[in-house]
């Protein structure tokens, strides 16, 4: 993860896999369908596995994941009651969406998952299913393992407290299942992927502002779609060419939903150059190719209503902080305490490991920009989100950066290091 010269020079066109939010719920929604979806550049990732491997459990026959594959839907009532728990490994998406899914179907489901799934918080989406009619057994604290007696729900009107597309995501589909109405509220406008994919299948749901309202259904059309590349994978190879000496990069078909581009937005902001272009529309998603170039850095302020779009890459943009001139601070990301690892504090206490100037706070993190080699061992905690920024700091020459588990990024881009060596000029 070191770079054979002094200088940083990177260049190419980049089409990094296909977005994991997307993937999710491209499977799902093909799944729920009437009739056959053909589904191109879904993501061939852990946590994808594992919404395939649940569907299978709930009858759905669901191809190996492929660049190209087709799967059979079986209508929004025409799921099987599991024979075996619904395994959703590390994937927290899995997890709040199949909730959803589950609360409305009339049997009773148990989802588990591996340790670090277990000890993230449910409470989040069982409030609002349980308001609905489902009933959460959980086995210990408000996580995994969970059985829900699913049946009959009643349509809700939400007040989310944090801003959620997991959460939001949740309770359209358990009323898309159930035949109802739903409408949710949240602070801020959280991801949109739910209701756009949901709308192009020809389901009535409108979004106004902050609101989201799902008129009640009885079907969900099949559709053919192409996932557009992860906006949050993207940003890796986009904060290295900010940091580079010379040249530039393009990273193409990536997802432009302005709730996606948070970090982008940031990144322009700190000095790089950004700018996107060729924007269409694709399935329902904004997509763009994005060019990025590199600039002297300086440290920013990341305020509370930022944080949403540009939550997974805040790791990112604080290890690009430690090398901008100046102060960054991240403020509204109470978030990340519940990810994948206390991204909070993990990523203060490695930034800390290897020789920078950062600072943890309740709801965020302050990072002093410096240009002193950065040397020593990060301990991701199995937090891929990690893995990946932290190996953006090791690719710059002078740094000597020890990951201790590189392999843990198989959970959203198993390619990352290949990506990344090939992008070195």
């Amino acid at each position: 993860m070191r770079s054979a010269s002094r200088t940083v020079r990177i260049g190419g066109r980049l089409r990094v896999p296909g977005d994991k939010s997307i993937s999710h719920r491209a499977l799902i929604c093909a799944a729920l369908g009437d009739g056959p979806s053909r589904i191109r550049g879904v993501l061939d990732s852990a946590d994808i596995r594992s919404t395939a491997g649940i569907l299978r459990t709930l009858g759905v026959d669901v191809p190996p994941l492929g660049g190209d594959m087709r799967v059979s839907g079986v209508g929004v009532r025409g799921l099987r009651e599991p024979g075996a728990a619904l395994d959703c490994g590390n994937s927290g998406t899995s997890a709040r969406l199949f909730a959803g899914i589950v609360s409305a179907c009339p049997f009773t489901s148990r989802l588990v998952g591996d340790a670090s799934l277990s000890g993230r918080p449910m409470h989040r989406v069982a409030r609002p299913l349980e308001a609905m009619g489902a009933r959460f057994t959980f086995e210990h604290g408000d996580g995994l393992p969970v059985e829900i007696t699913g049946g009959a729900l009643r349509g809700i009107e939400w007040q989310s407290e944090t801003a959620s597309g997991q959460v939001k995501g949740a309770i359209l589909l358990a009323a898309l299942v159930a035949g109802v109405d739903a409408t949710v509220r949240e602070p801020v406008r959280s991801r949109t992927h739910t209701e756009r994919m949901l709308a192009a299948r020809r389901v009535s749901v409108r979004s106004e502002g902050t609101t989201v309202r799902l008129d009640a259904s009885t079907s969900l059309s099949a559709l053919d779609m192409t996932v557009p590349a992860d906006p949050s994978s993207a940003a890796f190879f986009a904060g290295l060419a900010a940091l580079a000496d010379e040249g530039e990069i393009l990273l193409e078909n990536v997802c432009a939903d302005e709730t996606r581009t948070g970090f982008y937005r940031a990144l322009a902001r700190m000095g790089a150059s950004v700018e996107l272009s060729a924007i269409r529309d694709e399935g329902g998603e904004a997509v763009a190719d994005i060019q990025v170039r590199p600039g002297p850095l300086r440290g920013i302020t990341i305020a509370p209503g930022e944080v949403p779009s540009m939550i997974d890459e805040l790791p990112l943009l604080a290890c690009l902080a430690a090398r901008a001139e100046g102060e960054t601070v991240i403020a509204g990301a109470h978030e990340l305490r519940v990810k994948e690892s206390d991204r909070i504090a993990a990523v203060v206490a490695n930034l800390r490991a290897i020789g920078a100037d950062a600072e943890e706070r309740p709801d965020g993190m302050v990072v002093a920009g410096g240009r002193a080699p950065l040397r020593g061992r990060v301990v991701t905690r199995g937090d891929h989100r990690l893995a990946m920024a932290f190996g953006i700091l090791g690719a710059l020459p002078g740094n000597e950066i020890e990951i201790d588990d590189p392999g843990c990024v198989d959970v959203s881009y198993p390619e990352f290091w290949v990506h990344l060596g090939g992008v070195l000029r």
